[in-house]
């Protein structure tokens, strides 16, 4: 009885913690400012409102979990000048799509990583969630054709797979990256079919 309250309190401090880390990602800087207001906001959330368990793999693998943190950087400065370029280019305005992605994890908590990850990252946003089939639904800037569409699908899976290899538990990291089966498909609502396109 008292390990599951240990751990119930050691699932607690991290989501307390993982809540204080998302504020200060929302904001894109990591101030005195933004960590006590992440408290305090950390604080009426878990105190107001019910939150819903969050299984904890509690594993971390350092340097697949750095190696996460530096590609992300990195895509988020090399997309970024995709975007300003797409923005200034001349010719046409860019096609965008709603493009579907069924992840391979049903953890929440990863994907909520992959979620706010991708929406850091500038050229896509996440629009919508389905929790119970695992798919996120993006909107993607610049995508002409199919492959664009594809393009952007392997990103995600790419954030996902990287993600799980650096936090996720060991069923997780059969289901992405090793010979566990891969989810039965879904009606694909992706889209490639452009905004503005009947």
């Amino acid at each position: 009885m008292q390990q599951r309250e240990h751990a119930s309190f050691g699932s607690r401090a991290l989501l307390f913690a993982g809540l204080v880390l998302l504020w200060a990602m929302l904001w894109g800087q990591f101030t005195v400012l933004s960590l006590l207001t992440g408290i305090a906001i950390a604080a009426i959330v878990t105190i107001l409102f019910y939150l819903p368990a969050v299984q904890f793999s509690r594993r971390l693998n350092p340097v697949r979990a750095v190696y996460f943190f530096l590609r992300l950087f990195v895509d988020i400065v090399l997309a970024s000048f995709q975007v300003a370029w797409i923005v200034v280019k001349p010719g046409p305005p860019p096609r965008n799509s709603i493009v579907a992605v069924h992840l391979r994890t049903r953890s929440d908590l990863i994907t909520m990583w992959v979620a706010e990850s991708l929406s850091l990252v500038p050229g896509s946003i996440v629009v919508d969630l389905d929790r119970g089939a695992s798919i996120l639904y993006l909107h993607v800037l610049d995508t002409d054709d199919d492959r664009d569409v594809e393009a952007a699908r392997a990103r995600v899976l790419a954030t996902e797979k990287r993600i799980v290899r650096g936090f996720g538990s060991a069923h997780d990291v059969e289901l992405v990256c090793g010979t566990a089966p891969e989810p039965v498909p879904v009606e694909d609502r992706s889209t490639a079919r452009p905004e503005g396109e009947r």
